[in-house]
C-alpha cells in the first residue's frame, strides 16, 4: 500500500510530497522546504517511515530546499537533475532513471522549460505524477529566468506529461489559490497556456507577456539550492535552536512533548502546569506533586502568574487541553514549553506518583 501525504509551506506556497511503501517503510520526499524540516521529520517518524531520498523537481528560486538538513538529521540522500548544475547531491538524475522505495518506484522524466533541470516524477502505475513548476493547476512555471524557454516548456509538457493517461493525477510544486491537485485530462482541456488547441506560438506569446515581478527570494534561494540547501556557515538559524532543557519530541501537530519518566525524575527543574478544572485536580486521578493549577479557560488572563525562570510542562486529563495550553503560552511569549502526552490518565496508568486521588 502506498503512503502518500501532501504538505504545504504557506510562506512560499510550496507543496512537499511524502511517498512511502507501507510494507518496507521506505520513503521519499519531493521538494522539501528548509523551514519545514522539523515538521517533515516529525511526520516521517510518526508514520514509522525511513526516508531514503529527498528529490528535487528543479533548482528553486522561491525557497531554500530542506534536502541537506534532512540528510544531516535523518541520513537521507539527495537526488536532483544532472542538468540542474547543483553540487553536493548523492545522485544526479537523468531522463528515464528510476528511484525506488520498497516495492514502489518513481520514473524520472526530464521536462525542461521552466529551468534546464526540471524533472517530473511519475509513479510506477502512472496514477500520479509530480510536475514541480512545469505544469501548475491551470498554469505553468514562468520562463523568463534560469535558462527558461517557453518553446521547450511547451514541448516538454506535450510530449512527457500530456502523454500520460488522462486519469493520471498531477501534483504541482506550487499553488497560490488553494488548489491541490489536477489531472492530465483536465490540463489537456483547460490549461490556458498549454492545453486545448493552443499551439507552440500561442504558448510563447502568452509566456512573453506575463510581466511578473522578480522572485523575492531568488538571490538567496538559487545559490543555496545550488548547494542542495547547505547553509554557508553551517547554521540552522531558520529553524531555531533545538530546546536543550529536556529530551523533547516535536510532533507533526507542531508541539513539543516530554516523556513522563523524564518529568518524574526532574520535577524540581520545571513548573508543572495543570490546566484541568479544580474538581478534576482534586478528583480520582489526583495531580502531580507540586503542580500549579490554572484552568485552561483562565490561562490567557493568568499567564503572568507563571514563572519565567523555569520550563513549563502542561498537563491535563488526556493531553488535549494541555496541548492547547502550550499554544496559548507560546503566544504569551513563553519559549520553553512542552506538553505531557497522555496526561494524567497515562501518568496514573504507568504507576507514577500522585498527590490525592483514589487508590
Amino acid at each position: 500500500m502506498l503512503v502518500f501525504r501532501q504538505l504545504f509551506d504557506p510562506t512560499s506556497s510550496t507543496y512537499t510530497y511524502l511517498l512511502g511503501d507501507s510494507i518496507s517503510g521506505e520513503a521519499v520526499l519531493i521538494d522539501p522546504v528548509f523551514e519545514q524540516v522539523r515538521r517533515d521529520a516529525a511526520l516521517i517518524a510518526e508514520l514509522g517511515l525511513k526516508l531514503l531520498w529527498t528529490l528535487e523537481t528543479h533548482v528553486h528560486a522561491d525557497h531554500v530546499t530542506g534536502a541537506w538538513l534532512l540528510k544531516q538529521r535523518l541520513g537521507s540522500r539527495i537526488a536532483l537533475a544532472a542538468a540542474g548544475g547543483a553540487k553536493g547531491a548523492d545522485r544526479l538524475l537523468q531522463d528515464g532513471e528510476r528511484v525506488s522505495f520498497g516495492k514502489r518506484l518513481l520514473e524520472v522524466r526530464a521536462t525542461p522549460g521552466h529551468t534546464n533541470g526540471c524533472l517530473t516524477y511519475v509513479l510506477d502505475d502512472e496514477s500520479m505524477a509530480f510536475t514541480g513548476d512545469c505544469v501548475l493547476i491551470r498554469g505553468s512555471g514562468r520562463t523568463d529566468f534560469q535558462e527558461g524557454d517557453a518553446r521547450t516548456l511547451y514541448r516538454s509538457v506535450r510530449a512527457r506529461i500530456f502523454s500520460l493517461p488522462d486519469s493520471c493525477l498531477l501534483y504541482p510544486g506550487h499553488d497560490y489559490r488553494g488548489l491541490t491537485v489536477t489531472s492530465v485530462g483536465e490540463e489537456k482541456k483547460y490549461n490556458p497556456r498549454l492545453g486545448g488547441e493552443i499551439g507552440e506560438g500561442d504558448c510563447v506569446g502568452y509566456m512573453k507577456n506575463l510581466n511578473l515581478p522578480h522572485p523575492k527570494k531568488i538571490d538567496e534561494a538559487v545559490p543555496a539550492n545550488l548547494r542542495c540547501g547547505q547553509p554557508v556557515a553551517g547554521a540552522e538559524a531558520s529553524l531555531g535552536a533545538e530546546p536543550g532543557w529536556a529530551p523533547l519530541r516535536f510532533t507533526f501537530s507542531g508541539l513539543w512533548e516530554v516523556e513522563p519518566h523524564w518529568l518524574e525524575e526532574n520535577l524540581g527543574k520545571v513548573c508543572v502546569l495543570d490546566v484541568r478544572e479544580p474538581d478534576e485536580f482534586t478528583g480520582p486521578l489526583g495531580h502531580i506533586r507540586g503542580a500549579m493549577l490554572v484552568p485552561l479557560g483562565e490561562l490567557a488572563q493568568r499567564a503572568a502568574e507563571l514563572p519565567r525562570d523555569k520550563p513549563i510542562v502542561a498537563v491535563c486529563r488526556a493531553g488535549s487541553r494541555s496541548a492547547h495550553a502550550t499554544a496559548i503560552l507560546q503566544k504569551a511569549g513563553f519559549s520553553d514549553v512542552a506538553n505531557l502526552p497522555g496526561g494524567m490518565l497515562r501518568w496514573r496508568g504507568e504507576g507514577r506518583s500522585v498527590e490525592g486521588g483514589a487508590l
